[in-house]
C-alpha cells in the first residue's frame, strides 16, 4: 500500500488534492442535502479539518445530464467540494488541503457513507 504521508513530507508538498469518483451510490443519500451536510461534518471530524462557515448544498438542474446537488465547504486549510449526478447516481468529490490527511481514509469513509458500488481515487501533491 502506498505511503501517502511519507511522500507528502518527502516532497515538501504545499498541499494535497484527493479526487474521489463514486459510482452507483445510494440515490436517497445523494439526493438529500442534509445527508450531504452530515457527510462533510463527519469527514472533517475524521480527518481533523476545521470547517469555516456553513456547508453550501445547492441543487442545479437545467441540464438533466448533470442535474443534482453541488456542495462546497471551506475549511481552514482549503476546501471540500462535490457534485452529485442524479441520472447516474454517481458522485464526484474533491478534498484539497495544505494540511496532510490520509487519502485512503477519505476514500473508504466516502465510499461507505454514500454506499457506492465502485470508487476511483486520484491524488495530486501540490507545490
Amino acid at each position: 500500500m502506498k505511503n501517502f504521508k511519507k511522500e507528502f513530507y518527502a516532497t515538501k508538498a504545499w498541499g494535497l488534492l484527493t479526487s474521489v469518483d463514486l459510482y452507483n451510490c445510494d440515490p436517497q443519500i445523494i439526493r438529500d442535502a442534509e445527508a450531504i451536510k452530515r457527510y462533510v461534518k463527519e469527514l472533517c471530524e475524521l480527518i481533523e479539518m476545521k470547517q469555516f462557515g456553513d456547508t453550501q448544498v445547492v441543487h442545479f438542474g437545467e441540464d438533466e445530464r448533470v442535474a443534482g446537488f453541488s456542495m462546497v465547504q471551506l475549511i481552514e486549510t482549503s476546501l471540500i467540494s462535490g457534485h452529485f449526478a442524479n441520472i447516474t447516481n454517481n458522485a464526484y468529490l474533491d478534498i484539497f488541503s495544505c494540511k496532510y490527511y490520509d487519502p485512503s481514509v477519505v476514500v473508504e469513509f466516502t465510499k461507505n457513507f454514500f454506499k457506492s458500488k465502485e470508487v476511483k481515487m486520484h491524488y495530486i501533491l501540490r507545490g
